[in-house]
């Protein structure tokens, strides 16, 4: 049996590098692919479904639930590089430490920043994979497309068939949104203004007047030099203007907290075994469940 190993890189460079040492390290490797923008399949809005598949479509063995299925399409989105590969079940712990130490992003972390910049599909569950880590999601080998199928083994006569039991979560999450605003902005104005101010001139007369009359002893100095100064002045507006704070503006907000309510409903798969008494089940029983499905 083989399994199907997953790890996304920030390059392509980083990417091939990672198949390089995976051939290096003589483990046991089919079927391995490099995925990103240019890859069959890849939409650059909206998400793989179970009858669009996406750029899964190309991946032999590619079963993943939609949450970790979409991460990864999300990475891709963001210019990530997908790389697959199937590994014999014994080797994948031995490829998934090979990956890791090419510089594998941890898929978990990064899409947590995702959120935190407004993505809003939900994350990865914790954990998802077989013995994989953070980065990496191990997948059952040899299931068909539509998640029901069998898997013979080798040497042995036996035959299983496999029904995948799908249970879904619910997440609940938040994001911040735009409930509107208010702009306030300051600008200047000009308005005539038209004030009165009374104003005083003086201003210097000369005058000849005709007189005859006889010189009296105060005028004895009469015939001497003598010189009159005289100064008009006047009075003009002078205009000043002072500025004084007549009232203020203030822009706050204040955020308050409530609990709402979130009902809806989530899907999961039963499975009912109807055993036929004529059937010898002596041998014991070679029905699985796996809780994961595409």
């Amino acid at each position: 049996m083989s399994s199907t190993i997953t790890a996304m890189f920030d390059s392509r460079s980083d990417a091939e590098a990672a198949k390089a040492r995976l051939e290096s390290a003589n483990v046991d490797a089919e079927h391995v692919h490099i995925h990103d923008k240019t890859s069959s399949g890849h939409r650059e809005q909206g998400y793989s479904t179970h009858e669009d598949r996406g750029v899964w479509g190309s991946i032999k063995n590619a079963f993943l639930p939609d949450e970790d299925r979409h991460t990864y399409e999300e990475g891709l989105r963001r210019g990530g590089v997908l790389l697959t590969a199937d590994v014999d079940d014994d080797r994948v712990d031995e490829a998934v430490r090979v990956l890791e130490g090419a510089g594998s992003i941890d898929i978990d972390d990064r899409s947590s920043q995702w959120r935190s910049s407004g993505w809003d599909y939900a994350a990865p569950a914790a954990g998802a994979g077989v013995g994989t880590g953070a980065a990496f999601g191990a997948l059952g080998a040899n299931a068909p497309t539509t998640g029901v199928g069998s898997a013979e083994h080798v040497g042995s006569s036996e035959r299983e068939e496999v029904i995948p039991v799908v249970e879904e979560q619910l997440v609940v999450g938040k994001r911040d949104v735009n409930r509107g605003g208010v702009r306030v902005r300051s600008y200047v104005t000009e308005t005539p203004v038209h004030e009165q101010i009374r104003l005083r001139n003086e201003r210097v007369n000369v005058e000849r007047r005709t007189v005859d009359q006889p010189l009296s002893a105060a005028d004895g100095d009469a015939f001497r030099e003598r010189s009159i100064d005289m100064t008009a002045t006047g009075e003009e507006a002078v205009v000043s203007k002072n500025a004084r704070v007549v009232e203020e503006v203030v822009v706050s907000k204040t955020a308050e907290e409530h609990v709402e309510n979130i009902d809806d409903t989530v899907r999961k798969t039963d499975v009912e075994v109807d055993r036929d008494s004529d059937i010898d089940t002596s041998t014991g029983s070679t029905f699985g469940t796996t809780t994961k499905g595409y």
